[in-house]
Parts: structure tokens; C-alpha cells; sequence
């Protein structure tokens, strides 16, 4: 089969973000498919173009295409809707020159590349397969970031018109399942966020991070991924505050993101020196990051719909064998705690957290415990190629129905 990926927010391997997409395309490939990945110029991650090379083959099987994406993408709401739509018109042209497609999968936030996806399904006459990576609209609308009542209702009306357009809606979170069958989804699989636990090595040395970022003989919390408003990295900041008075505990934010610079100079002006910030790094040099912390943090404002979330970066840092301080509730606080692999603390509460990392600075030798664990549970459960090779069967099954 010839797979067609529509994805603003694709990373490579050799590229900061989230890279699940591309693990999913090698392993398909290594079933004998052919995946061709339309993508942004623009890192959705950094906001800075991500690689000098518009358009090249990545490794036999896998082609990536660079779109033109409007590169404002963080500067505000307006222009990050902007960036949307310039891709979503810049990636349909170039899809149309893709040939001989025989399916072709969209995939969202952002949501409007959907409508590309959709399109360019309808021209190929392939099947339209629609990824849900969250529950774009609602989660934006619970965060306040979407407030018009004219973009509300569009935007509401778009998503249920996807659903309802889509051969298949594939969610990555069991807590997705009742939202886009309520909102018209005809047929929904689950394909779980996970992670590759060969990618990830706990006894991997971590020394030269912590000697570049001056972190010997610390307790290093660390958390990894985007610095935007839903992140809640002031709750992070303020547990660094609690934190203050205790020396061997080093509080590390490793990413970039549309909040970092205001968060960067919250944090200059509350003195903490026990907090830093790091660039962000490509994913093939996260095992040796991770390797590097002896817990890491996920966390999510206290928002209800986020309750229904699988973040990729839990399975991450359980693959790695480190133990979660977890500040989000509901589906996968049940993950974490099946798992034994960390600490649940309410989200939004940073004193809380600091307790938290207060005692497994206590105990690393429990701490520790915990991040095997995680591992462990992770092999069974969340392993990345058992869950691509569910993929892959649910792309095969749409694409004989086709024939």
C-alpha cells in the first residue's frame, strides 16, 4: 500500500517533538508498505523552520514533503490559526501531485489539515482515514483559548463533519472513545499511545548531560516537551519555590514552546536558582536526557476534558525507566498507578508536587523501583511495535475494503 500522511506537526527522529508518526511509518514500511508524510517547514514545536531540506526521501520506503506553513506560529492566536490554513491550502496542492495513493491518513490538532486529508481522499478515491490526537475543539474551548462564539460553532460543525467523513476515526486514548462517537463518528479504533522500549535504555549513562548542565550528585527532576499554556509550567515553578531550600534537588525544563520566554523570565524573577531551562532535543538524543533525570514530571492544567488524555511523554519516561511525578488525573493516573511507576499529585497544587519529588529524593532506591516498573509495564502493555503492528492490520483492512 501506498500511505499518504497529512501532518503540520510531524518530527523526524532527527528532529525536536513528537516523533510517534515516524516510528509508525518504519514499522509499516517494514511490512512492505510505502509512507509519504506531507509536513510542515515549520517545527510546530519551536516555531523555527526545522529543516533545510524541503522535500527528500528519509530512508527507503519513507518520503517526506515540506509544506509552506505562515512560520508566526506562536506569536498569537490569530496568527497561529493563519499558520493552519496556509498549510492546509500548501499541503493539498502538494498532495495533489502525490500518485497511485491507497489511503490516506489526516491526522489532528490541528484540525484543519483534516479537510486536506478529507479532500485529497475524495480526489484519489482511497479511504479517509481520521487520527484524533486530542479533542480539538473541546480542549481548546476548556482552556480559553478558543472564545468567539462564531469560531466555537465552526469549528464544532468541522469536527463532526470529519467524523462523520472519515471511513475510520483512530483515537489514541481510551477517554476519546465516547466524544468522537457522540460528535458522529461512525466507525472508531484505538490505537494507544505507547513507546519503544528498545529505544530507551535505563542503565544508559546519562553523565554527560548532567556534566554540561552542571547537575553532578542533584536529584534531577526533569520534564520534556512543550511549554505552552496547557502545560502548566507555573505550577512547575512554583514547586522549584518550595524547593529552594533543598540543595540536592535540580528542577530541569527540556523544550521550547509558545510560554517559554514569559516562563523563563517568571522564573529570573523569582530567583530559582534550583530550576533550569534546556533547548529541546531531537528524539534520538532523549534516551540519553531521560537517562540523565532520576524522576520526570507530566503535567496538564487542572482542566476535566484532560482527564481523557494518554500523553506521549508518560510512556517515554516509563520506557526509560524513570519514575512519573503525575499531574494529571483520569485515564492515565490509572496507567501510572497499575503500573506502580510514580506519584499522582493534583494537578495545579505545587505544593503537592514538591512533596512529591521531596520523597523520592528520600528514597531512590524506591524511586528507582518505581521507574523499573514502568518499564516492565510498558513492554506488556504500551510496547510501540505491538501497537504498530495493530495499526497496521487496521490500514491493510481499509485498504482491501477499497479494492
Amino acid at each position: 500500500m501506498h500511505i499518504l500522511l497529512i501532518h503540520q506537526a510531524f518530527a523526524a527522529l532527527d528532529e525536536a517533538g513528537g516523533t510517534r508518526h515516524h516510528e509508525l511509518a518504519r514499522f509499516l514500511v517494514k511490512r512492505g508498505h510505502q509512507v509519504t508524510i506531507i509536513a510542515s517547514q515549520v517545527s510546530y514545536l519551536t516555531g523555527k523552520e526545522n529543516n533545510p531540506k524541503p522535500n527528500h526521501p528519509a530512508e527507503p520506503g519513507i518520503t517526506i514533503l515540506r509544506a509552506y506553513t505562515y512560520t508566526a506560529l506562536h506569536r498569537s492566536f490569530i496568527h497561529r490559526v493563519v499558520s493552519f490554513l496556509s498549510f492546509m491550502l500548501s499541503s493539498f496542492f502538494l498532495g495533489l501531485g502525490v500518485r497511485k495513493v491507497d489511503l490516506v491518513w489526516g491526522t489532528s490538532p490541528p484540525i484543519f489539515q483534516g479537510i486536506t486529508a478529507w479532500l485529497l481522499a475524495r480526489l484519489k478515491r482511497a479511504p479517509f482515514l481520521f487520527e484524533v490526537r486530542d479533542l480539538w475543539p473541546a480542549f481548546a474551548i476548556a482552556v480559553g483559548v478558543l472564545r468567539s462564539k462564531i469560531l466555537i460553532s465552526s469549528s464544532l460543525w468541522l469536527e463532526s463533519f470529519l467524523y462523520h467523513q472519515a471511513d475510520c476515526v483512530m483515537v489514541n486514548s481510551p477517554g476519546y472513545i465516547d466524544h468522537v462517537r457522540g460528535h458522529g463518528a461512525r466507525q472508531v479504533e484505538l490505537i494507544q499511545n505507547g513507546a519503544d522500549p528498545h529505544m530507551f535504555d535505563p542503565a544508559v549513562d546519562g553523565h554527560s548531560f548532567r556534566r554540561d548542565h552542571n547537575l553532578q550528585d542533584k536529584f534531577v527532576v526533569l520534564y520534556a516537551g512543550a511549554h505552552g499554556m496547557s502545560n502548566d509550567l507555573e505550577v512547575v515553578l512554583q514547586a522549584a519555590n518550595v524547593l529552594r531550600k533543598e540543595p540536592a534537588i535540580r528542577l530541569v525544563l527540556i523544550g521550547d514552546g509558545k510560554e517559554k520566554s514569559a516562563l523563563q523570565a517568571r522564573a529570573k524573577d523569582m530567583n530559582l536558582t534550583n530550576l533550569i531551562f534546556v533547548p529541546p532535543a531531537a528524539k534520538a538524543e532523549m534516551p540519553v536526557v531521560l537517562a540523565a533525570a532520576d524522576a520526570c514530571i507530566a503535567i496538564l492544567k487542572p482542566v476535566e476534558l484532560y482527564k481523557t488524555t494518554y500523553p506521549n511523554k508518560v510512556f517515554d519516561y516509563m520506557a526509560a525507566g524513570r519514575p512519573v511525578v503525575l499531574a494529571i488525573d483520569g485515564v492515565i493516573r490509572q496507567v501510572v498507578e497499575s503500573a506502580g511507576a510514580g506519584i499522582f499529585v493534583k494537578p495545579g497544587d505545587p505544593q503537592a508536587m514538591a512533596q512529591a519529588i521531596q520523597s523520592l529524593a528520600l528514597e531512590p532506591q524506591k524511586a528507582s523501583q518505581m521507574g523499573l516498573a514502568g518499564r516492565s509495564y510498558v513492554e506488556k502493555h504500551f510496547s510501540r511495535a505491538e501497537l504498530a503492528e495493530k495499526l497496521a492490520l487496521l490500514l491493510e483492512t481499509m485498504g482491501r475494503e477499497n479494492d
